[in-house]
């Protein structure tokens, strides 16, 4: 896939994870979070299939903060064009903007308790920690929310949406090939 640089598509750099290793769904959240490098360096997993939406089903395949208080949506398919991943995650992204640093913290406590992590402190001193440079317990989490789609690969309709997004509307969608 390719990320916009100065407003100019740019080859990214591959990377993968081999797919004899990855089984099922459960599986590749497993290894994403073994290798979350893949996906960025500056990323917190703060829940594993997040769903607490009032009236609704659907399900953040794994939900992130960056140190900026910006929330990152990663979407996870393990089809070869991706499907329809980038709608998916768009409405992920709007349905998680208007989250608030105490409930940024319920969730991550709530992903430390059902994970059994060796997290030493509360969720919210780890949380403050984490965005100490964004305020620390005083961040406000951003209402632009940044998304990672993540797939075996990506059709064209996913990648030229993708480089729209990013070209016309200045949204931090980026593709990351497995």
């Amino acid at each position: 896939c390719c990320e916009p640089s100065a407003g100019t598509p740019r080859n990214v750099r591959q990377r993968r994870l081999h797919p004899d290793r990855v089984f099922g769904r459960a599986h590749l959240q497993a290894a994403r979070r073994g290798h979350m490098d893949v996906l960025g360096d500056d990323l917190l997993v703060v829940a594993e299939e997040f769903g607490h939406f009032t009236d609704a089903r659907r399900r953040i395949d794994l939900l992130c903060v960056d140190h900026d208080a910006r929330l990152v949506v990663v979407e996870l398919k393990r089809t070869d064009d991706g499907g329809h991943m980038e709608l998916q995650a768009l409405r992920y992204a709007a349905m998680v903007s208007t989250m608030t640093f105490d409930q940024l913290v319920e969730t991550y406590q709530r992903h430390l308790k059902a994970a059994a992590t060796d997290v030493v402190g509360s969720a919210r001193e780890v949380l403050a920690d984490w965005l100490d440079d964004a305020g620390g317990e005083e961040a406000v989490v951003s209402r632009e929310v940044r998304i990672v789609l993540a797939a075996a690969d990506f059709g064209r309709e996913i990648t030229t949406t993708v480089l729209w997004l990013n070209d016309i509307y200045g949204t931090d969608i980026r593709c990351v090939r497995l």
